[in-house]
């Protein structure tokens, strides 16, 4: 993972992912790399471990603290929407800090652009704003329809939509970043991963990588530890827990990691025969960039996972199971299905980032 700094005209952009899980700021790795090879300066801001992340990813640059949004999963997938609807009040009271917070960093840094990746706070009226997000329409059962109102008038504030898909059929977000009729500027950029296809010789028959916030990361990590024991494969099992220090631990046939690096990340993708994972959807991006098979297994409750990974049983592409229904026996269903489709393309940078160069 590397990319060549450009002597250009240094405008401060900052990007800001939702922290919930790892996906949104692992997504937002190319854009800042990107940006770095553009001659840009990005500033980041985020909270807890998508700030930690970022943080090991591209330790010489300024980092900014947001306040918390404090998403918290139950342990029963069915409770999930209620809990988000207790939690409103703390989440409008970071949105509203935020946008207070963003209003002093616009003056403070002179910056020149705002990319948020599903922070709903950051946004101005006197800079370029643009909000990367898969998820036009927000799945929430019952309350979808109202669920998906409130998200697109949130977008229609800023003056692009970039959505990290492709505007034809076949595409990775099906109904999620689709809209019949919208009524605000989309921008589909292509599906965009931090990681490049390596031709390397095979290390590990499965690789297992969690991620997702807790306790549902803790259920699934318990429950794949006792599964793993039955497969006598070699396989590397990533806990998706970001620490201060990386922890390697070898139990028979099994290298654990609490965590890995982009570039470690990379490797070990590539040298991988199969992955287990969630159904999240920068790791569906990850996957079709590498052409690699995979078994999901949504987080219990989130609608957008369950959806995509029904999605892609339907349509052939990856088998899944439910959390409390797997077991390490339905791996052998990887063969019966194709893939996610594989696009080569990369999202053209330099014509996106003229939007910030705009006086």
């Amino acid at each position: 993972m590397s990319y060549q700094k450009v002597e250009n005209n240094h405008l401060k952009i900052l990007v800001a992912p939702l922290n919930w899980g790892l996906g949104h700021a692992t997504r937002c790795i190319p854009i800042i790399e990107a940006l770095l090879t553009e001659g840009f300066e990005p500033i980041i801001a985020s909270d807890g471990i998508a700030l930690q992340i970022l943080k090991k990813e591209f330790p010489s640059l300024l980092f900014l603290e947001l306040p918390s949004y404090q998403i918290e999963y139950p342990a029963k997938g069915a409770s999930f929407k209620w809990k988000m609807i207790k939690n409103s009040p703390k989440m409008f009271e970071a949105i509203y800090q935020e946008r207070q917070l963003v209003k002093k960093w616009v003056k403070k840094y002179q910056l020149s652009g705002l990319i948020s990746d599903n922070r709903l706070g950051v946004y101005s009226k006197k800079i370029p704003s643009v909000f990367i997000t898969h998820q036009l329409n927000v799945l929430s059962g019952n309350t979808s329809w109202i669920s998906s109102k409130l998200h697109q008038f949130i977008i229609k504030k800023y003056m692009e939509c970039w959505v990290p898909d492709h505007k034809e059929f076949p595409n990775l977000s099906g109904k999620l970043g689709h809209l019949e009729h919208p009524h605000f500027k989309i921008n589909y950029i292509g599906a965009i991963s931090r990681f490049n296809k390596i031709d390397l010789p095979k290390k590990y028959d499965l690789m297992v990588i969690l991620s997702g916030p807790e306790p549902q990361r803790t259920l699934l990590e318990n429950r794949l530890f006792k599964e793993i024991k039955r497969y006598k494969k070699e396989v590397v099992f990533i806990k998706g827990l970001v620490e201060t220090e990386q922890k390697v631990e070898q139990i028979e046939n099994v290298t654990f990691y609490n965590f890995m690096t982009s570039s470690q990340l990379e490797r070990t993708f590539n040298e991988s025969e199969l992955v287990l994972s969630r159904s999240g959807y920068t790791t569906v991006m990850d996957l079709a960039k590498l052409g690699k098979k995979a078994f999901f297994i949504p987080t219990p409750g989130q609608f957008e996972q369950e959806y995509l990974a029904k999605k892609y049983k339907k349509e052939g592409f990856i088998p899944m199971a439910k959390q409390d229904k797997f077991i390490i026996e339905n791996l052998a269903e990887i063969e019966l299905y194709k893939g996610l489709p594989q696009y080569e393309e990369s999202p053209d940078w330099k014509k996106l980032f003229l939007l910030f160069e705009c006086e």
